[in-house]
């Protein structure tokens, strides 16, 4: 890898925190006999394991677009090294080098031409035409292109093939390390229809045959066009899931400290304390969020602006408002789920075990902790996982009306944003609409269905408690 400088954002940060997090609880939860069950049960549902396959993927492309630096230039004698002034993400190197160029304004999927006619100058005066495409490859003939498509997906799908063949033997290698059996066993055992992953494991296929195809087209054309900077608006919708999981993961990492110990002080206290919290939560509920978080955002910008001297480039001005957006949504978020942590609170703080903790003298901040919490924490699960989801929608309805990330970053709410206006010109532009629909859409469903299996096996109302 050549010479590189890292550059740190803070929401780099907090994805990679984020992934320590599910993995620290991930080994917490399989010691645990109860909890080890509960997550049996919703990775038995092969919905909810084909919903989390899904998020994996996203997740996995959110990671590659969270490692970022800047390329160094070439060294000169007696010169401390320099570094460009761009920055870029593994994501960048991997996939957007790699695809059709930047084009001049929108390009319609497939296209070989530009959409709009430009005036250029021939021997015999200017004219308009349809120029072709800078990023549309000099091997694709004007006419004929269909054969080309062809070629090209054929080898992408036998490259594909391929590559799940060797698929399925890294996952019989895997299986035959952790379970110490036979190769032969551990392939049979991996490929049978009775496997429990396979819903998983066919999404994770789908995933590779998909990038398998596009790793063959995308470098010749721009699968779903571009935009009306010229940018390709697949790769715009992909750069996208970044923002959305960094919306999500941060907002509900806030929600949850403000929302764990007001709603289960109102509901152990009780009293003033109770009814100093209820009047906060409910004070906060009467103003309309998006004004509130609106306010805040232009006062997050107002500071960021008058302070230029703290970013070294536009990425981390941005960055930092992407940042503060999540912060703000996660700190006007939490009244309903503290709510809900005070009634169940009140429930729990009439149970025996916690009056014999008060006759032994136990204190309060123990008692909360060792008695209250754990017997609330599937509230707090159940929850966590389904505003995710809304909370992704909520930051695509802020960027539509102009108070979410910064402009220049790739976001759900931008494109479809741009996509208002493009969709009453005449001829339409569909396509960016498309792009940001399927991505948002898919990431959203799955992780409803990934939550929805959580909350069956953790809610007790809804079955989830052991016999």
């Amino acid at each position: 890898m050549p010479d590189v400088k890292f550059v740190f954002l803070y929401t780099d940060a907090v994805l990679w925190l984020v992934l320590a997090a599910v993995l620290l609880y991930a080994r917490s939860a399989a010691r645990k006999p109860l909890a080890a069950r509960k997550w049996r049960r919703v990775l038995a549902n092969r919905t909810a394991l084909a919903a989390a396959a899904v998020l994996s993927v996203f997740f996995a492309a959110a990671l590659a677009d969270s490692v970022h630096f800047r390329r160094a230039l070439a060294p000169e004698p007696g010169i401390e090294q320099a570094y460009e002034t761009r920055t870029v993400s593994l994501l960048d190197v991997l996939v957007g080098e790699r695809i059709a160029g930047r084009e001049r304004s929108y390009s319609a999927p497939f296209a070989l031409h530009d959409f709009d006619k430009t005036t250029v100058l021939t021997p015999s005066g200017s004219e308009r035409t349809f120029q072709r495409l800078k990023g549309a490859s000099p091997e694709i003939p004007e006419s004929g292109m269909r054969l080309k498509f062809i070629k090209k997906l054929a080898a992408g799908v036998m490259t594909g093939a391929v590559l799940l063949g060797a698929f399925w033997f890294i996952l019989a290698a895997v299986v035959k390390l952790v379970r110490g059996i036979g190769y032969g066993q551990a392939l049979r055992r991996v490929t049978s229809p009775r496997n429990p992953w396979r819903p998983a494991i066919l999404v994770w296929q789908g995933a590779i045959l998909l990038g398998a195809v596009a790793a063959f087209l995308w470098p010749s054309w721009h699968i779903l066009g571009t935009d009306a900077t010229g940018n390709d608006a697949l790769y715009s919708a992909l750069k996208s899931v970044r923002t959305a999981f960094v919306i999500g993961s941060l907002a509900t990492l806030t929600t949850l400290p403000f929302a764990v110990v007001l709603g289960i002080c109102a509901g152990y206290f009780k009293g003033w304390a109770d009814d100093v919290i209820q009047y906060v939560y409910t004070t906060l509920s009467s103003i309309p969020s998006v004004l509130l978080i609106a306010a805040s955002v232009l006062m997050v910008q107002v500071f960021i602006d008058k302070n230029p001297q703290l970013y070294a480039t536009g990425l981390e001005r941005a960055d930092l408002r992407l940042f503060l957006l999540a912060a703000i949504i996660g700190m006007t978020s939490w009244a309903g789920l503290a709510r809900l942590l005070r009634a169940e609170t009140m429930k729990v703080s009439a149970m025996d075990f916690v009056t014999a903790a008060h006759a032994f003298g136990v204190p309060h901040a123990r008692i909360m902790a060792r008695h209250i919490f754990p017997n609330v924490m599937h509230i707090v699960l159940i929850v966590a996982v389904l505003d995710f989801s809304s909370i992704v929608l909520y930051e695509a309805v802020l960027s539509y009306v102009g108070v979410g990330v910064d402009p220049t970053m790739d976001s759900f709410g931008s494109m479809i944003n741009a996509a208002a206006v493009e969709m009453s010109r005449s001829p339409v532009i569909w396509w960016n609409l498309l792009a940001s629909f399927l991505f948002m859409v898919t990431m959203v469903l799955a992780a409803n269905l990934f939550a929805s299996g959580v909350r069956e096996a953790f809610d007790p109302r809804a079955g989830g408690r052991d016999a």
